[in-house]
């Protein structure tokens, strides 16, 4: 009996073992593993690619502010043509040199006309009674808050219409508000023939003081 007993024991453990689940390896991490690597792969910018592309933008960037730019700083800064005694040459209206010889033809005595100055600055050109150039421009500038003052002929002196400053023939003020004469500016001629300017820097002979400018 006790022999029935112990072989129906162990029929029944052989039995239970035969239907019990056969063990699944896990796969699970290898793959997630595999999907990380694909994924890393499939993102991943080379660092010298990323430095090139940046490298474009800026320059790209700067360029296109250059551009924009320059225009501003050559309108301020004008470039002039160098004269006798390290001026510039007197431009007309459009940016042409002037001659003093056919200047000088095309213009009556005592005539005060613009040219573009030292610095871009509207100077007056001034012809004398004998037809020559005077020794000395006037930069048309107010010396009260900046606007360009004309050359009345019929009352001989400069009268700015923002303010009612006047100016004399050589530019020393008559009436105010303006605090400063014109600013002066050595005007000659250069050995081509243009006129010039260059910077007064001796005494004002207006004031016999320094010059302001």
């Amino acid at each position: 009996m006790n022999f029935i007993s112990i072989v129906g024991s162990l029929l029944c453990i052989s039995s239970g073992s035969a239907f019990a689940p056969v063990g699944i390896p896990n796969t699970n991490g290898r793959s997630m593993t595999s999907l990380n690597a694909a994924a890393s792969e499939e993102f991943y910018i080379d660092q010298d690619r990323r430095n090139l592309m940046n490298l474009i933008l800026v320059g790209s960037a700067g360029l296109t502010i250059a551009g924009l730019g320059l225009p501003y700083v050559f309108f301020f800064y004008p470039p002039g043509a160098g004269g006798g005694g390290g001026g510039v040459t007197a431009k007309d209206a459009l940016g042409a040199d002037i001659f003093e010889k056919a200047y000088i033809e095309s213009k009556q005595a005592g005539d005060h006309s613009l040219a573009q100055g030292l610095k871009g600055d509207a100077t007056y050109i001034i012809v004398k009674d004998d037809k020559s150039i005077e020794t000395y421009g006037l930069n048309a500038v107010c010396t009260h808050l900046g606007c360009v003052v004309p050359w009345s002929a019929p009352n001989n002196k400069f009268m700015c219409p923002c303010h009612g400053s006047q100016y004399a023939a050589d530019g020393h003020v008559v009436r105010g508000p303006a605090p400063l004469p014109l600013a002066l500016a050595h005007c000659s001629t250069s050995e081509d023939g243009k006129i010039t300017f260059s910077t007064w820097s001796e005494t004002d002979f207006r004031t016999e003081k320094k010059p302001w400018w």
